[in-house]
């Protein structure tokens, strides 16, 4: 709809909230704020960190109002990221703490918001460079408080939950409160880094630092997961390669061929499970989490529709967690499985809801990443695929961090391919507040 001759320019406050120098800061601090979570809530408590996330919160939906010309509602967020949602809100209803549950699904829903008005505001490459320049400063700033605690001073920062192993090559935690997650943050940074380099969106030599940079802190880490998430994210790349250097006419049959590789790969990994796990030396922390796994499986039966409430995080004070915990002699607060956790507080209904959030999101960014020309595209379903392989092992991707990036690639992906922008085309609106699905400009200083 074309405005109005006689409509009132906007204010210097809406200008500044709808430039894109704004849009970028905005996007910067979000990415700051819930990967340096641990580390604030350890250094300035829990309440900082969440006055931090409603104050982003209030200053996105001043972004969101004043870009809602060029953001179209049908396309705002994916029909499966509000349906997982939703069903986790329904959930609060028949939760043991509902007032626990309530809050905690505030929290899900408020870092799912931060993701939404991300991907509105900031197209790909700009949400690389964005992520890249936080990580490459978390990351500095980990190594460098290993480096002092371990070498320096040879005390452990017992605040920061780092133990000062560096000397020892590992494992190291940074300030990311444990190694997995210290782990898998790494992997994300690689993938964002070596995106980086292939643009040339950044010196060559920032880009090789950088890369050396995230592969120590991973290597580490001393992750057993790690391993796993870097061959899945290898594999995808070599896939995804193969894939967007084939014919047009062959990309099909290719993809079908690549689909059918995957469930015979899953299926070989299930039956050599036993020997894998002796090879990657991760015998005792995988029977574990397998005997955890079974526990949650046998709980899940009570209720395996609807599961016991959201919780996220778990409430150690709750049932099933204090059953499980007490049972196993164990003090988790997660199930290590982002599947099974779901599927404990959602029931089976969440776990389906969830796999299509992930399975959609993927094939969606998959295709588009096989067909554009450029390598920017294929962040998407890298990151993606490091957040799914991930999920097997921890929960990571049900809270903070992950959970921030599975719906900003989910929203990211949802912009194209989606039966929504079928509707949604011929309008007068853009398609979203993006440089790729708009013709909007990229900010300024950045490459297109």
């Amino acid at each position: 709809m074309t405005d109005s001759p006689h409509a009132a320019a906007p204010g210097w406050l809406g200008t500044l909230l709808a430039s894109a120098s704004f849009a970028r800061a905005f996007t910067l601090v979000v990415f700051a704020a819930v990967f340096s979570a641990y580390a604030i809530e350890r250094i300035a408590g829990r309440v900082t960190y969440v006055t931090i996330v409603t104050g982003l919160c209030v200053l996105g939906l001043a972004v969101m109002i004043s870009r809602r010309r060029e953001i179209s509602l049908l396309r705002l967020v994916p029909t499966t990221v509000l349906t997982f949602i939703a069903w986790a809100f329904a959930s609060i209803f028949w939760s043991s703490d509902a007032t626990t549950s309530f809050w905690n699904w505030v929290s899900m829903a408020a870092l799912a918001f931060l993701a939404v008005v991300i991907g509105h505001v900031r197209d790909t490459l700009q949400t690389v460079r964005a992520l890249g320049d936080v990580l490459r400063v978390l990351l500095g700033v980990s190594l460098a408080l290993e480096v002092l605690s371990g070498i320096l001073l040879d005390i452990p920062f017992t605040f920061l939950g780092i133990q000062g192993n560096i000397a020892e090559l590992g494992p190291v935690q940074g300030i990311f409160g444990t190694r997995n997650l210290l782990g898998f943050v790494a992997v994300m940074a690689l993938i964002t880094f070596l995106i980086e380099y292939r643009t040339q969106s950044v010196p060559p030599g920032v880009s090789v630092a950088s890369v050396v940079l995230a592969g120590g802190l991973a290597a580490l880490s001393d992750s057993p997961t790690v391993v796993v998430l870097a061959l899945g994210v290898g594999l995808a790349v070599g896939a995804l390669a193969l894939v967007r250097h084939a014919r047009p006419e062959r990309r099909a049959g290719l993809q079908l061929g690549l689909g059918a590789l995957v469930v015979v790969g899953v299926f070989v990994g299930y039956t050599a499970r036993h020997p894998i796990i002796a090879l990657l030396g991760a015998g005792t922390d995988f029977s574990m989490r397998v005997e955890l796994w079974n526990f949650m499986v046998d709980i899940l039966r009570q209720r395996p529709v609807q599961g016991f409430g959201w919780f996220g995080v778990w409430d150690q004070g709750e049932y099933p967690f204090n059953a499980i915990n007490f049972w196993l002699d164990k003090d988790h607060a997660t199930g290590l499985n982002a599947y099974f956790d779901v599927a404990l507080q959602l029931g089976w209904v969440g776990l389906v809801l969830f796999l299509a959030l992930g399975a959609l999101a993927l094939g969606r960014s998959w295709l588009v990443a096989g067909e554009r020309r450029s390598v920017v595209y294929a962040w998407t379903p890298l990151m993606l695929v490091a957040l799914l392989v991930d999920s097997m092992f921890e929960s990571f991707t049900l809270t903070g961090l992950g959970w921030l990036m599975l719906v900003l690639c989910a929203v990211r992906a949802g912009q194209s391919r989606s039966w929504r922008e079928t509707l949604d085309r011929g309008t007068d609106a853009p398609a979203v507040g993006s440089a790729e699905g708009s013709g909007l400009p990229h900010a300024q200083g950045e490459t297109a």
